[in-house]
């Protein structure tokens, strides 16, 4: 019943065309990135932009990784907001609840899944956006051995692959955004509620990371990390910063999952 459950939760995802919307809007992102880059007469100076925007004209494979860097702060944790802050009140607001809840699955077992689905989202939108900065950068720029930020060079096969670890990094740094949602999400039956009070919370993390007053509080901060991936790109790879974001993560989705359970087995569904 659990992966029927499962089964059908995705289905329902990825048949909604705000789903593809959004995915559509942020392939968008590195495509835009391609094209200004491209058709600009001036070339970009080296600490001006976003990260690695500077390398794209002499590498296309540093499009995907620009392209990333620039929808972490806002576009990706929009998204996954929208998606993530819908996961019990969506269900709530459309009177299924109930019914979801009249068949033998459990509140817990739905908690899993709905918290499974918005995962995947996560990993749809940041293969989204990796995907389409590749190609953008295939087609538009030359491709070729990769210069890492210690100086080293590696071919192409492998800058693909650390590429894919960025993309896997970020993916990460998502899911305690995404438990925040879902807490979130069981306390109102208002949709669009729980996403604006998600996606509000992305941006107030990152704001106070950038406060030197509260740098006592940076590391308990759930976005602390988000752009921590520079450890990937030297050789040899450092796991530290990639360790650090996932027990942090695993602490924000242990203790919201718990402050989400305590509530949800609480809620009244009839009201």
């Amino acid at each position: 019943m659990g992966w029927a459950l499962l089964g059908s939760e995705l289905s329902v995802l990825f048949r909604r065309l705000r789903t593809w919307a959004m995915l559509v809007a942020l392939a968008a992102v590195p495509i835009l990135i391609a094209l200004a880059v491209k058709l600009s007469s001036r070339p970009a100076t080296p600490g001006r932009g976003p990260l690695f925007l500077d390398r794209i004209t002499q590498n296309g494979l540093f499009v995907a990784v620009t392209a990333l860097v620039v929808c972490v702060p806002l576009f990706l944790p929009l998204t996954v907001g929208v998606v993530a802050g819908d996961t019990i009140a969506g269900e709530a607001n459309l009177g299924t609840l109930r019914y979801l809840l009249l068949a033998p699955s459990g509140r817990i077992r739905l908690l899993l899944v709905k918290y499974a689905g918005a995962v995947a989202f996560c990993c749809a939108a940041t293969a989204t956006v990796a995907a389409a900065g590749a190609l953008a950068g295939v087609v538009f720029f030359p491709i070729g051995p990769v210069t890492l930020l210690s100086g080293d060079t590696i071919g192409v096969g492998e800058s693909v692959l650390r590429s894919l670890l960025i993309a896997a990094y970020i993916t990460v740094s998502l899911l305690g955004l995404s438990a925040i949602g879902l807490l979130i999400s069981t306390f109102t039956d208002v949709p669009v509620g729980a996403m604006a009070a998600t996606i509000v919370l992305s941006v107030v993390s990152q704001v106070l990371d950038n406060l030197p007053q509260l740098e006592w509080l940076h590391p308990w901060l759930f976005s602390h990390h988000w752009l921590g991936f520079a450890d990937l790109l030297r050789q040899p790879v450092s796991w530290t910063s990639f360790g650090e974001n996932a027990l942090l993560q695993a602490g924000y989705i242990a203790v919201c999952g718990a402050l989400a359970y305590g509530k949800f087995t609480t809620k009244d569904i009839l009201s």
